[in-house]
């Protein structure tokens, strides 16, 4: 009760100002990340007063989550801009669990050529650069680097960077896939043709395949069948950047559509770029829908993570298929983002409806061929089993690697959507010496990057119940809401206990261990994280000592005795920060002389 009249006087109390507020609830785990243009108009929306309860015209969503919160913290900004950004940030951050965690807010790739160049190139960036001088295409899903690889098998580009240092004509030349600029005097008017033609390949993707597929054709009857299957799997890759359309915009439209469709389990969030009248990629997203789940709160989020603090060469209308309640403030913040005047339009008729069916036509096939998976999902299984908040769909795991305390190392593997996503795993340099401090310090590490790179839903640690601990500990003292469970092999007299060369694991769950048949596919599969993740560092470990041992034998050629690189190595903790290191610095941990061989050597 005393809580209640706490917390009751603290919503009496609130600013009218732009901000952010964030729900508690009485174990101080984050319930909710709101923001509001008036903090004091919107929290005391949420309530009834006298006694304090839930409003009466809440969604059953926010009315289960009212009635577990027991605390409320805020924070006061300057406009309601930066109340979005700051919402969004933290949900990222931290995982509230009754916000909608979007996860795919990453940077597509476009294609572009820097015309300030004597002979530009076609290239790839994720970091777009204003100017009139760069023409930019996309941005793409996937397929962009099969488009780009695509381009220069069939025009006469000067092929790498490099080629124009070399002042003489390569191999590309005598293959005739370049003009050879580099020696040759090619014409301007000769060059800009086969650049030009490069440029209606990239707009035109149905015409590029038709290429590529003459070549392929050509390859097969040459016998040359490797080839021929790199440009088979590049088809396959460029058809699949988007999705094929019979609309005909008869003019040159840009379009940014994102549309959504749902059933009680799962949804779909489906993105498509449009550019001067051609749809060139597409992207989806599956979430799994909870008791908490907010289709307008996903879309939105989906918006805002595609804009956020990203510069896009073009600044095209959205389209969506659900009118949002938040459309004037995310409007106003495209318009700050974008720098140019953004519409968010929910079209009833017209071809831009055509464009926002034709999105949602392709969500709910995507939505259908989810509904013919287990009714049951093996990640539900893995909930219920180990007693998880969250449905466990993104796994992070890991592991430390060293050598008596040399080289030492940390691992986390990622699996997402039932396959490893090898582009998200993380190796760490550490410094602490024993097992324990390193799995500290590669978790802590990984904590402070939950905003950039936002949490999972499950940690897997490998180790007892003292490594789950102190993992727990670290997302509690972080804010995130992720689920903890470390996998230990059993031990009898200190010793791995092994049958039949199988190790006997254990689960450490926050309610106590948990042992489990061999057999069960729910523990193979933990093991399967595990020894990927015990893989990952080993052989990152055996890179890195074979690196150590390199430095070292060229100091101690060099007269730096295995004493004195041992009493840098304890100091700087890598060769990377002795080279970094300051003369003074080294000096004061040897002396002047192996200093000045030191920074002679590394420069």
């Amino acid at each position: 009760m005393q809580n209640r009249d706490a917390l009751a006087e603290k919503i009496k109390n609130l600013p009218k100002s732009p901000g952010v507020y964030q729900y508690f609830d009485a174990e101080g785990r984050l319930l909710y990340v709101g923001k509001a243009k008036n903090l004091a108009n919107r929290v005391k929306s949420y309530w009834n007063f006298n006694p304090l309860r839930p409003s009466g015209n809440l969604s059953p969503r926010i009315t289960k989550m009212i009635l577990e919160a027991a605390n409320l913290e805020y924070i006061v900004v300057h406009s309601e801009h930066d109340a979005l950004l700051l919402e969004n940030s933290l949900i990222k951050q931290l995982n509230p669990k009754y916000n909608i965690l979007l996860r795919d807010d990453k940077t597509y790739p476009y294609i572009y050529i820097d015309y300030t160049q004597p002979y530009p190139r076609i290239e790839i960036t994720r970091k777009v650069i204003p100017g009139k001088e760069r023409k930019y295409f996309g941005p793409y899903s996937v397929g962009a680097r099969d488009i780009v690889d695509s381009v220069y098998e069939l025009c006469k580009l000067v092929q790498k960077k490099s080629c124009l240092k070399g002042r003489r004509a390569c191999l590309f030349y005598q293959i005739k896939k370049c003009l050879a600029p580099c020696e040759f005097d090619v014409p301007k008017a000769l060059y800009d043709a086969e650049l030009q033609k490069a440029v209606e390949y990239i707009k035109d993707k149905k015409s590029l395949v038709e290429k590529l597929e003459e070549k392929m054709a050509f390859y097969a009857e040459e016998l040359r069948f490797e080839e021929a299957a790199q440009l088979r799997d590049r088809i396959e890759k460029i058809a699949r950047s988007s999705i094929r359309s019979d609309i005909d915009l008869a003019s040159s439209e840009n379009y940014d559509i994102f549309v959504i469709t749902h059933d009680d389990k799962k949804a779909v969030l489906v993105r498509v770029f449009m550019r001067e009248g051609k749809i060139i990629s597409s992207a989806h997203d599956v979430v799994s829908v909870k008791e908490n789940f907010d289709e307008q709160e996903l879309l939105a989020h989906s918006i805002l993570n595609f804009y956020a603090h990203k510069i896009h060469p073009v600044a095209a209308p959205v389209l969506t298929n659900i009118a949002l309640d938040e459309e004037e403030m995310l409007q106003e913040f495209l318009m700050q983002e974008v720098g140019k005047k953004a519409k968010i339009i929910t079209p009833k008729r017209g071809v831009k409806k055509q464009l926002v069916d034709l999105a949602l036509l392709n969500a709910k096939e995507i939505l259908r061929q989810e509904k013919r998976k287990k009714s049951v999902s093996f990640e539900e299984e893995l909930k219920e089993l180990l007693e998880l908040e969250h449905t466990p769909e993104r796994i992070e795991c890991f592991d430390n690697s060293h050598m008596a305390g040399k080289a030492s190392v940390g691992a986390m593997v990622v699996w997402e959507n039932g396959a490893f996503v090898k582009e998200a795993y993380r190796h760490y340099h550490l410094n602490a010496r024993d097992e324990y401090a390193q799995m500290r310090e590669m978790l802590q590490r990984r904590a402070e990057r939950f905003e950039s790179e936002p949490p999972p839903d499950l940690w897997l640690i490998d180790g007892g119940s003292t490594l789950l601990k102190l993992a727990t500990d670290i997302i509690q003292s972080s804010g995130a809401n992720v689920d903890v469970v470390a996998i230990s092999k059993e031990k009898r007299e200190s010793k791995t206990h092994r049958a039949k060369g199988k190790a006997k694991d254990i689960l450490h769950t926050h309610k106590g261990e948990l042992r489990l048949k061999e057999s069960d596919k729910r523990l193979m599969f933990l093991q399967r994280l595990r020894d990927e993740a015990h893989r990952f560092a080993i052989t990152f470990h055996q890179k890195t000592k074979l690196k150590l041992d390199q430095e070292s034998e060229l100091l101690r050629l060099k007269g730096i005795s295995h004493a004195k690189i041992k009493r840098l190595l304890d100091y700087f903790g890598t060769f990377e920060a002795v080279k970094e290191a300051s003369f003074e610095e080294i000096s004061s941990i040897l002396n002047v002389k192996d200093a000045k061989i030191i920074k002679k050597l590394y420069g």
